[in-house]
């Protein structure tokens, strides 16, 4: 194949072939340029037939926003590739947030930093995050797991985000940070709302996103303090001690834009992976009776076979930081490069039967926490949590169905579920 050349903002160009209804034919036919993915479209969609052609036809796509990798195998190679750097810092620019609270916080946020200043403050707040420090907690997640439970179990139905995954994911972060449980409709509230910068509806929110920023930056200020005067044994005297012990190498507005950064993922991806989490399983109660059966054998599986066929971020972004040339590809520098999770989570050339859950399976691992450097920083919180929800919600109820008036997010950027009603028999 002649080598074709991208940049960041790519061409409109579509090639959807409708002509192949068989997808090994399009593969086989792999046409000279890829398609195009509308991925601003209101009804654009992951888990379509309209990207499984995609896939199929070309291991990358082109969209509005520099390319989409596609494919299994070059997810993993290019994550891996040091020529790649961490590509969200463009996002709000890209959708016309050029300035603000957010954007202000966003350049400065863990999420998006780079090179020496990424590697200095990563190294010092990746022990609050180990298993050392999560494991202990696992007692007391499952306590609040079961007591939101047994609210509604006797209903035969719920509405799960608010009832369920909203103060759980909440709770959570609030017992990790030390801060007061009965604080959180307001932190979930707040987290919530900056969620929305990562879909693209952020420029019609940012009013709202940008308040959310300011009073959430009051809030972590008012906590350091706190810590300050009177340490705990939690992860946020932890980091404030880590600042002060080591004689400023984790400044005052360094910890603050981390807090935050940790109260709007901790919250706002869990809470939406939960409800990704509930709706996967309802399609495959066999699966659901699997784990009800043997949580301590397949808890584990339940929540990464989850993440790879349901993540709730559809895409890790990258960003070309010099020229580079991949599969008859050249992409340019400076090329945003979206590397699509549940597209190379379902890759069909990966995995056998790569839609569907399958708990004894033998699957090679996902992309939904990143990769490389900038691998999640909370996915040990992130796994232990949800499969103590899942062992908890699964141990309670069986003939799990998503009712009616389901709402979900965009799916783009990060999705979820705004309200998820749910209907179940409780198990006897």
């Amino acid at each position: 194949m002649a080598a074709t050349s991208v940049r960041g903002r790519a061409p409109v160009i579509h090639v959807m072939s409708t002509m192949f209804d068989d997808w090994e034919m399009l593969a086989m036919a792999q046409p000279s340029s890829p398609v195009y993915i509308d991925m601003n479209d209101d009804s654009f969609r992951m888990d379509s037939e309209e990207m499984r052609k995609a896939r199929a036809a070309h291991w990358y796509a082109r969209t509005d926003w520099g390319i989409a990798v596609l494919s299994y195998e070059d997810s993993n190679f290019l994550l891996k590739n040091p020529r790649l750097t961490q590509g969200s810092a463009k996002w709000p620019a890209q959708h016309g947030v050029s300035e603000g609270r957010f954007a202000d916080w966003w350049r400065k946020t863990l999420l998006v930093l780079e090179g020496d200043e990424h590697h200095r403050i990563r190294r010092l707040v990746n022990p609050a995050f180990s298993p050392r420090r999560i494991e202990p907690l696992r007692p007391r997640f499952r306590a609040l797991a079961d007591s939101l439970i047994d609210d509604w179990i006797d209903e035969g139905r719920t509405e799960f985000t608010s009832r369920f995954a909203a103060p759980y994911s909440t709770r959570i972060l609030c017992m990790m940070l030390g801060i007061d449980e009965r604080d959180w409709n307001k932190i979930h509230r707040l987290a919530a709302t900056i969620g929305l910068s990562i879909g693209i509806s952020i420029r019609e929110n940012i009013e709202r996103i940008d308040d959310a920023v300011a009073e959430i930056t009051q809030y972590a200020q008012s906590l350091v303090r706190s810590r300050r005067e009177a340490p705990r044994d939690d992860i946020l005297s932890t980091l404030v001690e880590t600042r002060d012990e080591d004689d400023g190498r984790l400044s005052d507005q360094e910890l603050i834009n981390l807090i935050i950064l940790l109260i709007f993922a901790g919250i706002d991806t869990t809470r939406n992976q939960l409800a990704l989490a509930v709706q996967s399983f309802a399609e495959q109660p066999d699966q659901w009776e699997k784990l009800a059966a043997d949580p301590d054998r397949y808890a584990v599986k339940a929540v990464e076979e989850v993440l790879r066929v349901n993540p709730v971020g559809r895409w890790v972004t990258r960003e070309a930081a010099e020229t580079l040339e991949h599969k008859g590809c050249t992409i340019d520098k400076g090329t945003t490069v979206h590397l699509f999770t549940q597209s190379s989570g379902t890759d069909p050339a990966e995995y056998k039967d790569p839609d569907r859950i399958d708990l004894d399976a033998d699957r090679s691992p996902h992309f939904a926490f990143g990769g490389g450097i900038h691998h999640c920083l909370g996915h040990f919180v992130a796994r232990a949590d949800m499969d103590v929800a899942l062992s908890a919600l699964s141990a309670r109820m069986t003939d799990l169905r998503i009712g009616e008036g389901a709402e979900w997010l965009p799916d783009s950027g990060n999705t979820g579920a705004k309200k998820l009603p749910i209907t179940f028999t409780r198990r006897s």
